[in-house]
């Protein structure tokens, strides 16, 4: 499946729905559920879809798997009625499938329950400590080290980044990330594959001389993170991504590229960052898990710098292009 948060507009104001994307449209899975339930008899389909299919995507992910597999009976019913030439309305006639431009697409997960972003592609850590002048440490290749970032600062794509005021080194950076879909501790690396409820772009955006002055006292980042992450545009399911490893991955500014990699040059593997994570410590469905940046995939490595008004726009393999534009305020 390819899940989304969706915005659309109404007479009573603007509503964000759980969907999926298909060939079809943009399907609203909360309806399209009570749809499907009152075609098989149910006779309170609104209060079941509610509770089994939530338009929200954390609620709905917190409904683990017994939210997918109706999720994905929702998704072949409608298409069976597509197919026919018909398109189906809700049982209070509400559409149930959207023309993509009659809504706006949201970051898939406006609300994670937290974000970890680690640090697993051996280019991009070896270039950053070669800037620093200093030697790469061994004990990065022993564990899969990440921090913790502010998960009330999500913003998705198409939407503005602010350029933070204590800041003159705004960088971007290149990820690929995945959600967890299912709650866990002390989870082996060989199970941790259950654990992902899909794969999405991430841009960790950076004020890179505040990142360095929290660095050089070692701690953080903090500052140099938490004002803005962005995911998005989609939240695409392990089945329908196939191998998580063998993904170009890109970076344009304004049109040009800048960056160029491959999810297969990563070294600690997701699974590897799952079990690590999940030590003495419980994992819960909407927890964001970052890859760390791709090898050249942020202006740091290649001494290359954003301006305000410059359009961001990472691509990876079949998740699709996470848009943003960087804006800044002016002073008055």
């Amino acid at each position: 499946m390819k899940l989304c948060t969706f915005e659309v507009k109404t007479v009573l104001g603007k509503y964000r729905r759980i969907g999926a994307v298909t060939e079809q449209g943009v399907i609203d899975l909360n309806s399209a559920f009570a749809w499907h339930l009152h075609s098989k008899g149910e006779a309170q389909p609104y209060r079941l879809a509610n509770a089994l299919v939530p338009s929200d995507m954390l609620s709905f992910l917190q409904g683990e798997v017994t939210s997918t597999t109706f999720a994905q009976a929702t998704i072949e019913h409608v298409g069976q009625v597509m197919k026919s030439g018909k398109t189906p309305l809700g049982l209070n006639e509400e559409t149930l499938v959207f023309n993509p431009a009659e809504v706006k697409l949201k970051a898939p997960l406006p609300h994670p329950t937290s974000v970890r972003d680690f640090y697993a592609f051996e280019q991009h850590v070896k270039k950053g400590f070669e800037k620093r002048g200093e030697p790469m440490p061994p004990e990065w290749y022993e564990i899969p080290v990440y921090y913790k970032s502010a998960h009330w600062s999500i913003i998705g794509s198409d939407e503005d980044v602010q350029w933070p005021s204590f800041t003159e080194k705004f960088d971007y950076e290149l990820e690929l990330a995945i959600i967890i879909g299912k709650s866990g501790r002390n989870i082996s690396e060989n199970n941790a594959k259950e654990y992902i409820a899909g794969f999405t772009i991430m841009n960790d955006f950076s004020a890179r001389d505040i990142q360095r002055k929290e660095m050089k006292v070692r701690l953080g980042p903090a500052k140099g993170k938490d004002f803005a992450t962005a995911i998005g545009p989609i939240l695409v399911t392990p089945e329908e991504l196939g191998d998580p490893y063998s993904l170009r991955m890109t970076a344009t500014i304004n049109g040009e590229l800048w960056s160029d990699g491959n999810s297969g040059s990563i070294y600690h593997s997701f699974e590897k960052m799952i079990a690590f994570a999940s030590l003495e410590e419980t994992l819960y469905p909407g927890d964001v898990i970052g890859s760390g940046t791709v090898g050249t995939g942020c202006g740091l490595e290649l001494d290359r710098w954003v301006k305000p008004g410059d359009v961001i726009e990472l691509e990876i393999e079949k998740i699709g292009v996470l848009r943003n534009r960087v804006v800044k305020a002016v002073k008055g």
